[in-house]
């Protein structure tokens, strides 16, 4: 068996090592994020936002052993999709997008956005937002307007939040995608309120989890994320076919070159707990969601 070339660092992900296994093909990560300084901040984002362009994720890429990929404009540009374009745009087939859009988008915008291989929206309850305040009315807008599309929406909630919501979500006429494990407190795991209004939305089949932002949570943090670990294997004992994982990358949430992202491939593998759940979680499921194969 040839012997994998050695792994280079890539900014924004600590270490060299290599996931301890090696991924299927077509593994993908479905939560990331493009930075590049050719497109302009949102006035109302107050941080300087990471240099954190294609050519660089392509080696985080490279490292892992991903394939594909779901771009996620990011806050930092507000309704203003021209970075997530552009990156769609050069990462090609192997890529789709969700973007953020203004309550009062038109059929004609979505069109356009559509041509991108857009598959989704991401309406964000969490960080500030050019709009101000995210409401359940937008929520509900928006799920309207991109029913046609065959599009899904995603969204960002506090534990509290998704409680709140539950009815919403159920309402809606698209899929809904929920980011970042809703944020639960892995010292709750499957005794948190919200795991258990999460489990039920998922019952209803038109739910899925991201897998993703361990380390939003943790009190432990790298190598391991020891504390995670219930809360994910709850997740995929509860639904191994409407789970995806991300990488989150360049990891904006978090202290500069404190994620590795090998140890988060790592974890989720051992959440999985064996080769037929990491497919279905990096292969089958986003092939489905993000309609790859179609």
């Amino acid at each position: 068996m040839p012997m994998r070339k050695p792994a280079i660092g890539v900014p924004y992900s600590v270490g060299l090592n290599r996931p301890r296994y090696s991924l299927p093909e077509n593994a993908c990560d479905c939560h990331m994020h493009i930075f590049d300084p050719r497109f302009a901040a949102s006035p109302h984002w107050q941080r300087i936002p990471p240099v954190a362009t294609v050519e660089t994720y392509r080696l985080l890429q490279a490292r892992l052993g991903l394939t594909r990929t779901v771009v996620v404009t990011p806050s930092t540009y507000g309704v203003d999709n021209s970075c997530t374009l552009d990156a769609l745009d050069q990462l090609g087939d192997a890529a789709r997008g969700v973007v953020v859009v203004p309550h009062d988008v038109d059929d004609q915008e979505l069109n356009r956005l559509a041509k991108w291989q857009v598959k989704g929206i991401r309406v964000n309850f969490v960080t500030p937002q050019s709009w101000g305040e995210t409401t359940e009315t937008m929520l509900r807008t928006l799920g309207e307007k991109v029913a046609r599309l065959g599009w899904h929406i995603q969204i960002f909630v506090h534990p509290e939040q998704l409680l709140q919501l539950e009815t919403a979500v159920r309402a809606l006429p698209v899929p809904v995608v929920i980011d970042h494990m809703a944020l639960i407190d892995p010292a709750e795991g499957d005794r948190a309120p919200a795991f258990k209004t999460l489990s039920g939305l998922m019952d209803s089949g038109n739910v899925w989890v991201k897998l993703s932002g361990a380390y939003m949570r943790s009190a432990v943090g790298e190598p391991d994320y020891a504390d995670t670990w219930s809360l994910g294997k709850a997740l995929v004992q509860m639904a191994p076919d409407r789970l995806v994982w991300g990488s989150d990358w360049p990891h904006t949430t978090q202290p500069l070159n404190s994620v590795n992202d090998a140890s988060l491939l790592d974890l989720m593998s051992e959440w999985a707990g064996d080769a037929d759940a990491m497919r279905r979680i990096l292969v089958d499921n986003p092939a489905q969601l993000y309609q790859f194969d179609s």
